[in-house]
């Protein structure tokens, strides 16, 4: 067999949306608008949990993790991207390539063990209300989020390391608009089979079967919730859980059509878009689904804004 020619890479070009002038020139102002509703929503929620002791609760606790996870999430991908948007370069180093890949893993691993804690946090509280103080203790939830943070840190290496230590040959054009990595693995000249077992074993393990537990868990909310005679008390539920509902069928939707959909060597635009999807606009609705319609996020955003007034 005759041995293929690699060359140690330096850099890659990042397509994106490169072919579409027009859709680059929409998507600027767009992304950019999101990407400030992002930061601004999903700080506003750590600041407020942190500083409104009402709001020391597991809950919230896991509420303001998911919002700093969504921030760094977003910030991996699109400060770059609305730099490529506006510019005929669009390229990126061989280690800031790996880095970008290794962050987008991290933190869309973390956040789909994140989402799962979460629905068992409201599985305790409404299910098993008189023991919830007691199971979902502070130490325990300390456990679960860091836990969560670290076992997607480890996955994400892993996966990063197999795939870029990969040989690259021919062009060096990732048809996406960042180091994603079934994007990379595309241009690899090498056996990828190690990098894909990898992939779908970790997508198995972060995709169905969290979901599976999620609904298992809401599944037992809603009977609990249907018992409960207080027509008050079964709408704060049904809230709480309808929210959270919503962004986990927004965020698993969009990521198992990427990662669980069969292989192509050819790129499409939809995977682009679905990318957008997941890595912009959901961790920018998190924070007006989760909190802006809540309550006791409202009336400690307002106590909170009240102390800053009067300190001037």
């Amino acid at each position: 067999m005759e041995p293929v020619n690699s060359t140690e890479v330096s850099e890659f070009f990042l397509k994106g949306f490169s072919g579409y002038p027009a859709l680059e020139h929409l998507l600027f102002p767009l992304c950019s608008a999101m990407y400030l509703v992002t930061l601004l929503g999903n700080t506003g929620i750590v600041a407020v949990s942190v500083l409104d002791a009402h709001l020391h609760t597991p809950m919230y606790f896991f509420l303001g993790n998911l919002s700093i996870l969504d921030i760094c999430y977003t910030s991996t991908f699109v400060p770059l991207m609305l730099v490529h948007l506006l510019s005929a370069q669009k390229t990126i180093s061989f280690l800031g390539c790996a880095l970008q890949m290794c962050l987008g893993l991290s933190t869309g691993s973390t956040e789909c063990l994140l989402l799962t804690i979460m629905a068992y946090d409201r599985y305790l509280a409404i299910c098993r209300p008189l023991r919830y103080p007691v199971l979902m203790s502070h130490r325990l939830c300390w456990l679960l989020a860091g836990t969560a943070w670290v076992l997607g840190l480890c996955k994400s290496v892993t996966e990063t390391v197999i795939a870029m230590r990969l040989p690259f040959c021919g062009h060096r054009v990732v048809s996406h608009f960042a180091c994603e990595i079934l994007a990379v693995l595309k241009l690899a000249c090498g056996d990828t089979s190690i990098s894909e077992v990898f992939l779908l074993v970790g997508a198995i393990l972060l995709l169905p079967v969290p979901l599976a537990f999620i609904c298992l868990s809401y599944t037992l909310i809603l009977a609990t919730t249907l018992r409960v005679p207080s027509a008050a008390r079964r709408r704060k539920a049904f809230s709480t859980c309808s929210a959270h509902l919503a962004v986990v069928m927004l965020f698993y939707g969009t990521v198992i059509f990427m990662y669980m959909k069969p292989k192509s060597k050819e790129a499409h635009i939809s995977d682009e878009v679905f990318t957008v999807l997941y890595a912009v606009v959901t961790p920018m609705l998190n924070p007006v689904i989760y909190s802006l319609r809540n309550k006791e996020v409202k009336e400690a955003a307002r106590k909170v804004w009240g102390r800053i007034q009067t300190s001037r």
